[in-house]
């Protein structure tokens, strides 16, 4: 990519967003889409460890694998979800996760 074209899309970014903010401040809106980001972090890096606690036990051919988790092993939450606490320190519901929130602003 030359810097012409990364000027470019930088510009582009940049009425992308002031676009979406619309009337809403520039700082309130910065501090909207960074906790986007941080969510949508935390749900890539719990989605993962997620994959790894439940090995062959992960659903991966749902489209919400989590949830499909969930609905199959409700017996098993509470001790999962302790696992998972003492393993990465917090737990995100799966209608909480970011793919579940994409998928609902995407409707």
């Amino acid at each position: 990519m030359t810097m012409t074209d990364k000027t470019e899309l930088g510009k582009t970014l940049w009425a992308i967003a002031d676009d979406l903010r619309g009337a809403m401040n520039a700082d309130d809106f910065r501090d909207y889409m960074l906790s986007f980001l941080f969510l949508r972090y935390l749900s890539d890096y719990y989605e993962e460890a997620v994959r790894k606690e439940l090995g062959r036990d992960y659903p991966a051919a749902e489209e919400f694998p989590l949830s499909a988790w969930y609905g199959k092993n409700g017996e098993d939450i509470g001790e999962f979800e302790k696992q998972m606490r003492r393993k990465i320190h917090y737990v995100i519901k799966p209608d909480y996760l970011w793919s579940r929130i994409y998928e609902m602003a995407r409707i």
